[in-house]
């Protein structure tokens, strides 16, 4: 079924391929006042790895926070393959150094959206924490208090937390940013394993090699695609130096 929005918010749907997990056609949205996303149309690979790409202010952010479901498109079609609601891994910055939490209660987070946040956690969210945080490689700082971690170490809990909602749909907003080479390569490898796993990943991140390991790339500049594709077709010099140069001028 097609739903067309105008000024209603984009709500999930079916759409018609078995290769997309998400379909968008003609997406507006933005902030009140601040338009940011202009009559953008893509579509989101189901099983891959895509990265969106582009300058600051391009929309990265904007169209992350479109799939999660936080913010309101204004106008445009919006279609999601069947499975279950997103996951959202902000960046780091967005969450606090000084919140009083261990690393486990932040992974115990992720279980909030099927037990409520004020419920005792059942044996069956106990054990989908427990294998997040194997997963990630993060067991052994279950006990440690969030802000005490490295970059690194912090950004594999955030991760975790988005695992812990068992969605096939993981939406992430510069993972890598910030933290040393390896550990940019270690959180890299991880996505490429939860691909291989059946999970559909979706990264906007400004890390070039990380974009160019991903399956598929979408290229934004001032709100609109101009290009989406195989990273080595996506990421030419010649296009990265078109949106990139005038940002820089």
């Amino acid at each position: 079924m097609t739903i067309m929005f105008k000024n209603h918010r984009a709500e999930p749907h079916a759409v018609g391929s078995d290769d997309q997990r998400v379909r968008i056609t003609g997406l507006d949205a933005g902030y009140q006042g601040r338009p940011v996303l202009r009559q953008l149309s893509a579509h989101i690979m189901a099983l891959a790895m895509t990265a969106l790409v582009g300058p600051n202010g391009s929309g990265k952010s904007t169209l992350l926070g479109v799939l999660a479901g936080v913010i309101r498109p204004t106008s445009g079609e919006l279609h999601y393959a069947k499975g279950r609601p997103p996951a959202f891994v902000p960046q780091r910055g967005a969450v606090g150094d000084t919140l009083p939490l261990t690393a486990r209660q932040t992974v115990e987070m992720g279980r909030w959206g099927e037990r409520g946040p004020w419920r005792r956690l059942t044996r069956r969210d106990r054990t989908v924490v427990d294998s997040a945080l194997e997963r990630l490689g993060v067991a052994d700082l279950a006990a440690r208090q969030l802000g005490e971690l490295s970059g690194g170490q912090r950004q594999r809990v955030l991760i975790a937390q988005g695992l812990a909602q068992q969605s096939d749909l993981l939406l992430l907003d510069e993972p890598t940013t910030g933290l040393d080479p390896e550990a940019r390569e270690r959180i890299t490898a991880l996505l490429t394993d939860l691909v291989a796993d059946g999970t559909t990943v979706v990264q906007a991140t400004h890390d070039l090699q990380a974009a160019r390991s991903a399956d598929a790339c979408l290229l934004l500049s001032d709100g609109r695609l101009v290009g989406q594709g195989p990273p080595e077709r996506v990421l030419t010099p010649g296009a990265l130096a078109e949106i990139w140069e005038p940002a820089s001028a």
